[in-house]
């Protein structure tokens, strides 16, 4: 584990410092926002963590072209946080977002597109809908098996989430 409070602390003397020197739509204030909605979320505070991608995407909608990767990280980590909640509508829906930008933004075999596939098929396992979860689950593990060394933890993981599903099938 590390040590959130401190992170936190120097993510936050790190904002304050750009807010002083860089205009208040910068990409470089989002990226702030964001990592301090990273531990925000890994400390299991929900709502600060939401607050703080929900800023960092307002920055990057205003200060990136509409298919920037750095909009569908937002998505993504939006999603992220209300599956942690337990809201996995509001997290398919942010991460359907993500999973369309990325899919312009981005090569066909990028690994970033197997984490969009993997994280909407975990959303429809946990929602009950095991069809869904299985087709994506296995497009996301076709990409990785296409972008990473064959021992990659990624790929494992995508294989375990899939037998998980077909056992609940």
């Amino acid at each position: 584990m590390g040590d959130y409070s401190q992170a936190l602390s120097y993510y936050e003397k790190s904002l304050d410092i750009y807010k002083k020197i860089l205009p208040p739509n910068h990409p470089g204030l989002a990226s702030s926002y964001n990592n301090i909605g990273n531990v925000y979320d890994e400390m299991g505070e929900y709502s600060k963590a939401l607050s703080s991608h929900e800023r960092s995407l307002e920055i990057r909608k205003i200060a990136l072209p509409p298919n920037h990767p750095d909009l569908a990280t937002s998505y993504n980590n939006i999603s992220a946080v209300n599956y942690n909640m337990g809201e996995y509508s509001k997290a398919l829906s942010s991460y359907e977002r993500s999973l369309e930008i990325r899919k312009i933004a981005l090569p066909p075999n990028h690994p970033d597109l197997a984490t969009s596939y993997n994280n909407i098929g975990v959303v429809y396992d946990n929602m009950g809908e095991y069809s869904k979860a299985l087709s994506f689950l296995q497009k996301g593990l076709a990409i990785r098996q296409k972008s990473l060394p064959p021992n990659h933890p990624d790929i494992a993981q995508s294989k375990r989430n899939i037998e998980d599903v077909k056992k609940k099938m």
